[in-house]
């Protein structure tokens, strides 16, 4: 089970607001008391009475487990540990820690009077491991263990030895790369591989290199390889196909099939990649997992490509899969080829998905200690500029609060650390906003679409809550206010919601437009309209797109899969439980040139005590 925390107690909402949306009026019983305490919301109480009054149940402690179940899926477990939890809420709550002890039942037996319920025998929850599941996910995380067992029991596939060791020598060339040279042999000798690695340790170069040795393999054995790159939103896989384009260097201007090109090397990309493995790369485009697995019509967890349809593609390089849920694992997995080699790339001390699961971690926990290369990680840092990111980056990962605050009040400029009590610094940063949402804007005006966008992704402002004095909407709004005191108009909620010069992030699928969640762009002047620029040439009229949002700031959850030269981070009250290592390495690992972060040292030294808890079976089951 991949289980994290610190100290005891168990998260509370504030549940002292009788009109609150999430106390459940009905409730009696445990269920009332637990609502009441703000550690159950109205959902996961009406789901635990719905399914417990049709299934006949009428244990309190069953049906409390049942709504600990919906909770835990709602905080993105995959199921819930009744021991563990009755023993954290025994010693206290996060949220107050006056709050009058809970009736919680004795863990002794709990899960075992759940396995003996109606409930049970229906299916509606399931006791496995010690744990409790609600039935989809118990098989979901069944499934995605078969099928990577599946994956790693099958023969592996047919390499030629010695084309592969001359050409990893070739792509991989010297000591500097011995670390990506061993990576891209393993993932060219397995099936499935979990590449790992923090921000500049290489992954984008090892993920390069080896389609260059896949392509030359395939073409060696008379095949064609059929690639697909794919990251779970938009800008990831955006930011994807770019970083490949970048290592590879441009594809020859003769791309004729018929024409012999001929193989000696350039020097782009340091001379590595020759004009004849651009070649065989030629075509290869990144898309958003979604797309890749293609869109079913009224449903968000079925795709056109499954068991019975399997994807084309010989090769399956999926980015950033920190992101990707319990749920899209397992229709990945379905989807690809039993005989197609997968390779999962990202780090595993990022945040997890927004959905259930933290199928990343997992797969690092419960494959990493075989011998046989299946988990490859990159741990040599190759970005000297962004030396000092990288420090703070590494102590925030080791949990060394004393390291942490010594990289941030160094004298290096590269990282610092920003009191919110200090006055001047804050109207500074406040300062320093408004004039890069102008600049934004005045290029906007101007009809410079690509510099509006560049500017725009030059720094990001990112915030863990979304409400409050230091969320992303109320820095949105500050913004946006000075942003109208400039040019005289009033600017955003209540007042001109589209406007030139405002960065906006789409945040649904849609798929008739080609947009995807997490794309970012510019609003720009068109003569006498507005168009909202994407990015890769895409520009709409603003009329069109509707599930977007203003992004003068942006919560750390929604900045994973991207990047921004200069990033400031605003860190909440120590007490806020969103404040976790995995947030704050996340939000720091986007920087690539400057980080500068806004919180006390109390709030910096709970940030890196606490470690977000996910509770699932994924990784027992893979090392077991």
């Amino acid at each position: 089970m991949t289980r994290s925390g610190t100290g005891s107690g168990i998260e509370r909402w504030a549940g002292d607001d009788p009109h609150d949306a999430r106390r459940a009026l009905g409730a009696t019983g445990l269920l009332r008391a637990f609502n009441d305490a703000g550690v159950l919301t109205a959902a996961d109480v009406h789901v635990a009475r719905r399914t417990a009054d049709v299934a006949g149940e009428d244990d309190e402690s069953v049906r409390l487990a049942v709504a600990l179940a919906v909770r835990a899926v709602r905080q993105g477990s995959v199921c819930v540990d009744l021991g563990a939890v009755a023993g954290d809420g025994a010693a206290g709550s996060t949220a107050a820690d006056d709050a009058p002890p809970l009736p919680w039942p004795a863990a002794g037996g709990w899960l075992d009077r759940v396995a003996a319920s109606p409930l049970a025998r229906r299916s509606v929850v399931r006791a496995d491991l010690g744990l409790l599941y609600l039935d989809r996910y118990w098989r979901e995380e069944r499934q995605v263990h078969e099928d990577l067992a599946a994956r790693l029991a099958a023969p592996a596939p047919a390499v030629d030895d010695a084309l592969l060791r001359d050409s990893a020598a070739r792509l991989f060339p010297g000591d500097a790369y011995a670390e990506q040279r061993a990576a891209a042999t393993a993932v060219a000798r397995h099936l499935t591989t979990v590449l790992t690695g923090g921000p500049g340790r290489g992954k984008t170069t090892t993920v390069a290199g080896v389609l260059a040795l896949l392509a030359e393999q395939a073409e060696h054995a008379g095949r064609r390889l059929r690639i697909a790159l794919a990251a779970p939103t938009g800008k990831a896989a955006a930011r994807l196909q770019e970083a490949v384009a970048s290592e590879i260097g441009p594809l020859p201007r003769d791309r004729s099939l018929d024409r012999p090109i001929s193989g000696q090397a350039t020097d782009l990309a340091g001379g590595r990649f020759t004009d004849l493995d651009r070649r065989r790369l030629a075509g290869v485009q990144a898309s958003t997992l979604h797309r890749l697995l293609g869109w079913r019509p009224g449903s968000s967890t079925r795709f056109r490509h499954d068991r019975s349809n399997r994807l084309p593609h010989d090769v399956v390089v999926v980015d950033e899969t920190s992101m990707v849920s319990l749920t899209l694992m397992a229709r990945l997995l379905e989807a690809v080829r039993p005989d197609a080699r997968l390779v999962l790339v990202g780090d595993p001390d990022q945040l997890a998905s927004v959905e259930a699961g933290a199928v990343l971690a997992d797969l690092v926990a419960g494959l990493g200690q075989r011998d046989d290369g299946v988990v490859a990680a990159l741990v040599t840092d190759h970005r000297s500029e962004s030396a000092g990111i990288t420090r703070l980056a590494a102590a925030v990962q080791a949990g060394d609060p004393d390291a942490v605050l010594g990289a941030l009040t160094g004298a290096d400029g590269v990282v610092e650390l920003v009191h919110p009590d200090d006055a001047a610094a804050t109207a500074a940063l406040q300062d320093e906003l408004a004039r890069h949402a102008l600049d934004v804007r005045r290029r906007a005006l101007a009809g410079d679409a690509d510099g509006a966008v560049d500017l725009a992704e030059q720094h990001r402002l990112l915030c863990a809550h979304r409400d409050g004095p230091w969320g992303a909407a109320h820095w949105n709004r500050l913004v946006e206010r000075r942003l109208g005191e400039a040019s005289g108009t009033y600017l955003g909620a209540g007042g001109t919601e589209w406007y030139a010069g405002r960065p906006v992030l789409v945040t649904a699928n849609d798929y008739s437009l080609g947009l995807h969640n997490g794309d970012t762009g510019v609003v720009v002047a068109d003569g006498e309209t507005l168009r909202a620029h994407l990015g890769s040439g895409r520009s709409f009229a603003v009329s069109r797109l509707g599930d977007v949002e203003t992004l003068h700031a942006m919560t750390v959850h929604k900045s994973q899969g991207s990047q921004a030269d200069v990033v400031t981070v605003l860190l909440p009250d120590e007490s806020s439980p969103l404040l976790t290592r995995e947030l704050f390495y996340t939000a720091v690992t986007r920087a690539r040139r400057r980080v500068r972060v806004v919180g006390t040292p109390e709030a910096v030294r709970a940030a890196v005590g606490r470690r977000a808890r996910r509770a699932t079976g994924l990784a027992r089951r893979l090392g077991g």
